[in-house]
């Protein structure tokens, strides 16, 4: 009965003694693996949960750019309103994007008001003649349509 019982004993403090007096050896040879999973495992963990943060907060709004000719809006009498600094066709009454010089319709050349003194010039010309100003901007109009699906907020409108 002693036995048994020493022999657990013994069993016992070589487990302890192992926890408590490692080989120093061994523990040198698994640094690079602590290093790992200590300070690139949560450097990777951060990464893949703002990842998965942005992918379902991300906005999910179509948009598309108009680089085509529009039409452009009418006063209240039947005149087409013409923007400042954009090319336009008045035979046409056509909007077409910055850069453009002729009308894809006929071929006529487009004119541009300036933004600053609304003097009327060729789209071929980049400086204004009356007030010196250089026109060399290229914006784009954005065209937002509307997301697949219902509204945000909520069920779709009846």
């Amino acid at each position: 009965m002693i036995q048994p019982l020493n022999d657990l004993w013994n069993a016992f403090l070589d487990l302890s003694s192992k926890l408590i007096i490692p080989d120093w050896g061994s523990l040198i040879g698994l640094l690079p693996i602590f290093l790992v999973v200590g300070v690139l495992g949560p450097i990777v963990s951060i990464l893949a949960i703002a990842w998965v943060i942005y992918l379902i907060r991300r906005p999910m709004v179509a948009v598309r750019y108009d680089e085509g000719p529009r039409r452009a809006e009418l006063d209240g009498d039947g005149r087409p309103i013409f923007p400042a600094g954009l090319p336009h066709c008045l035979a046409d009454g056509l909007i077409y994007p910055f850069g453009t010089t002729r009308c894809a319709e006929d071929g006529n050349e487009l004119w541009v008001r300036c933004p600053m003194c609304d003097l009327g010039r060729s789209a071929s010309i980049k400086t204004c003649g009356n007030c010196g100003l250089v026109l060399n901007v290229k914006n784009r109009a954005l065209v937002v349509g509307p997301a697949a699906g219902p509204p945000a907020g909520g069920a779709a409108a009846a």
